[in-house]
């Protein structure tokens, strides 16, 4: 049965796709049977469906030309290997949208896959943004700086890089070669003398005029060349003035101008082989399938130069093959994301043409260019070699985490042994508290698996229960639990912990185990508290197991070990975040808390009585003498520190 909230439509290039209205009669049927069942009611329109079973879980979501004849196709079971067969045997129902072309079926696809992660698609599991190169223009004196999220500040964005060490690198090399100052508004301003930075030649100091701003801004004119790909002719321009100045006498120009053509030559130093000369921008991804498993390297360049390179493991079946990976990643890759001229590849994708139009039909956002998109599969010359070069390196990637991956796998059935599991955890999540004398209290757990720590998945809990008494590690450990199980019971697609390890002994394993048995949850996991040793010893730990007697793991061995660093890490994530809030709390002022009171007026009542505490102390009446403070704003400020 159709339900249409509950349909989300997440990125679409329209909002406005059709629900298609497929009603069944009360039945049971299941499978195949009924799958011909919704067939009598499709169209023959362009549309995305999904497949669920009899616990609502999402199974499949497909996209089609014609929905009937797509649909239809699940109905001859004795056609399909046994994964698909298996999906069509577990389905209870469907759910169906039309759109109005196939090439936004294609991205509404990709979208929802991307969002909901069906068991039985490919998935593009590592979704970060790019980070990017800014150089912010709304200084006289302009800024470079590391960026990544939303465009909101106004300059020249440069990428996108492949990492954050590829743009680390790149800001040096624009440091060393056109020494542009990184610091913030507030340290330029604040500057008398010039920094360390200027000291060992990475910056100018336009802070204390020692460049004039006019010819600061010819630097920030020839880096901004460089990174638009124009770097041979600003090297002419650059060798002219350096033999200019070096005919005139003035060796200290010529010198700083031979520094800057060093530092230019530098980005590409190590890197010839995959510094293109053929082309300016393109993305280049190679597949590469060994054992049943996949590795997609997908590698950048823009204004000709290599900005870095990054490896990607798709979810996906053993039998399903490369081409139709490689074509269901490039589908989720490049959804909200930047979208080069072209992107060479190394097999013959079965939706190149589909994911082409697609792809350049995606409106002009400030994210995607309002141009044509292209996929080719060179066969020779210089880019066949970067797309066989970017094919090793995804061999080799995926060989060096299969090795990781059997030595994780390899202690996971340690912890199964060691524990009584009927079989290896795939997930474990490691809560711990922190907290001075019961201040800035938080509870975070941190997850880990086959594929070794998920630190995009790591959580944290602001202790918010009025009535936990400061210190109280019961209570803050009885609220973090009702919390995430809570939200676990409410939102069926977060995955659930087949391991739960506590930082603590029994009587922090008495307070979770009480706060599952509430939740009706106690059965879905395994409860496991870890007590440090005597004297806090490393390698002395006892463990503690509802249902079983306390007990230790012989020292020195792997699993012990393992444990010993799933532990440490939940307590540096916990500390950390707790650090952080600490550090955050320092530089807040009372005056921030109080609603009406924005920076301007804060400014001024500061700059009439002080400090914070004398604005406390202050009367009704003192308080109405400051420019733009009402007397309603007045009693306002007056209440909240006289209560």
């Amino acid at each position: 049965m159709n339900k249409t909230d509950e349909m989300p439509i997440i990125d679409s290039p329209k909002h406005d796709a059709d629900l298609q209205a497929v009603e069944l009669p009360e039945t049971k049927l299941y499978g195949a049977d009924l799958i011909a069942a919704y067939v009598k009611t499709l169209t023959n329109a362009p549309g995305v469906y999904r497949m669920f079973d009899a616990d609502g879980v999402l199974l499949y979501v497909g996209k089609a030309k014609s929905l009937k004849k797509r649909v239809i196709a699940y109905t001859k079971y004795d056609r399909h290997p046994v994964r698909i067969k298996r999906m069509i045997r577990a389905t209870t129902n469907m759910e169906f949208v039309i759109t109005d072309s196939e090439t936004e079926a294609l991205l509404l696809e990709a979208s929802l896959i991307k969002r909901l992660k069906p068991r039985y698609n490919i998935l593009l599991r590592d979704d970060k943004s790019f980070p990017y190169i800014l150089m912010r223009k709304d200084h006289e004196a302009a800024q470079l700086m590391k960026h990544r999220g939303k465009r909101s500040k106004k300059g020249d964005y440069y990428g996108p890089f492949a990492s954050a060490q590829a743009v680390n690198r790149t800001l040096d090399t624009l440091q060393r070669a056109f020494r542009l100052r990184t610091c913030s508004d507030s340290v330029y301003e604040g500057r008398t003398r010039p920094c360390m930075l200027y000291q060992i030649k990475r910056c100018s100091a336009p802070c204390t005029g020692e460049i004039s701003i006019k010819d600061y801004a010819q630097l920030n004119d020839d880096a901004s060349d460089f990174l638009s790909g124009k770097s041979e002719d600003l090297r002419t321009k650059m060798q002219a003035q350096m033999s200019e100045a070096s005919h005139a006498l003035a060796f200290e120009k010529a010198g700083v101008i031979r520094d800057r053509l060093q530092a230019m030559a530098f980005v590409s130093s190590g890197q010839t082989h995959v510094t293109p000369s053929t082309f300016m921008e393109a993305d280049i991804a190679a597949i590469h399938m060994d054992a049943g498993q996949a590795c997609v390297q997908v590698f950048f360049f823009r204004a000709g130069q290599n900005w870095g390179s990054n490896a990607y493991f798709p979810r996906h079946s053993k039998d399903q093959e490369a081409p139709d990976i490689l074509d269901a990643f490039l589908a989720q890759f490049y959804l909200g994301k930047p979208i080069p001229k072209q992107v060479f590849v190394n097999q013959d994708l079965p939706n190149k043409d589909l994911l082409e139009a697609a792809l350049s039909e995606r409106k002009n956002d400030g994210i995607s260019r309002p141009s044509h998109f292209k996929i080719f599969r060179p066969q020779r010359g210089e880019k066949a070699d970067i797309v066989e070069l970017a094919r090793k390196n995804a061999s080799e990637a995926l060989a060096r985490k299969m090795a990781e991956t059997a030595s994780q796998t390899k202690l996971l059935r340690a912890i199964a042994e060691a524990f009584d599991l009927k079989t290896p955890p795939e997930r474990i999540e490691v809560y711990d508290n922190s907290h001075i004398q019961g201040t800035n209290a938080v509870g975070a757990f941190i997850v880990a698996g086959v594929e070794g720590f998920l630190k995009r998945e790591y959580r944290t809990f602001n202790i918010k229960d009025l009535g936990t008494e400061p210190g109280d590690d019961y209570a803050m450990m009885r609220e973090v639990m009702r919390r995430r199980f809570s939200k676990l019971l409410k939102e069926d697609e977060l995955v659930w912990p087949d391991l739960v390890l506590i930082d603590g002994g029994k009587g922090q394993l008495s307070v979770v185990t009480d706060t599952l048995r509430e939740l009706g949850v106690l059965e879905r996991t395994t409860l496991v508290a870890i007590a440090k040793g005597p004297d806090r010893n490393a390698g002395r730990e006892s463990f503690h197991m509802n249902g079983r007697p306390e007990f230790i793991l012989p020292q020195r061995t792997p699993v012990l070990y393992y444990l010993q660093r799933l532990r440490d890490e939940a307590h540096r994530f916990a500390i950390g975040t707790h650090r952080a809030r600490r550090k955050k709390q320092m530089h807040q002022n009372p005056l921030d808390a109080i609603n009406g009171i924005g920076a301007a007026r804060k400014k001024a009542l500061l700059a009439y009585f002080g400090s914070a505490k004398a604005v406390g102390q202050a009367s009704v009446e003192d308080l109405t003498r400051i420019e733009g403070v009402s007397k309603t704003l007045a009693k306002v400020i007056h209440d909240y520190f006289n209560e």
